[in-house]
């Protein structure tokens, strides 16, 4: 599985944090999420898995959770990993992210997750303003293979 991200810190364990992120597209534009705390960031939204939840329903607890909306998933467009630190659980992680292309459907509301915003941006914007190069690069792969 291919690595993004800062290396790998020898000497420091790392927990497994397997989790679930979506490529929602609407025409030529991307619904991200903007996180204020920790550090401000744009994201494809998502998150962790928690023990006992299957992929599919994290996901779009997840995606609605950070934006709002309730997606319909199209498939996995695949996974990767990185090793970082999470201070929101003081924890290593070596994150295992789960990406799908997904089509957003219907809005349910505002954002539930305390300090998250839902912030629709154009294909190209969201590939400059995407933190996390994993993210970056598997918006990329869904834009170049998925038909506007």
């Amino acid at each position: 599985m291919r690595r993004y991200g800062e290396a790998v810190k020898p000497g420091q364990i790392y927990r497994p944090r397997p989790g679930v992120y979506a490529v929602l597209l609407r025409g030529d534009r991307v619904l991200t999420t903007h996180q204020a705390e920790p550090l401000p960031e744009y994201q494809l939204p998502g998150g962790g898995i928690d023990p006992g939840e299957n992929p599919i329903p994290a996901l779009h607890r997840e995606v609605f959770e950070e934006t709002g909306w309730k997606l319909a998933v199209i498939r996995r467009l695949g996974a990767y990993r990185r090793f970082t630190y999470m201070p929101e659980y003081d924890k290593w992680a070596e994150k295992i992210c789960t990406i799908f292309l997904a089509r957003p459907i219907l809005r349910l509301g505002p954002p539930i997750e305390q300090g998250h915003q839902a912030i629709w941006m154009s294909a190209e914007e969201a590939k400059e303003k995407i933190t996390n190069v994993g993210d970056r690069a598997f918006l990329a792969h869904a834009l170049h293979g998925h038909p506007r």
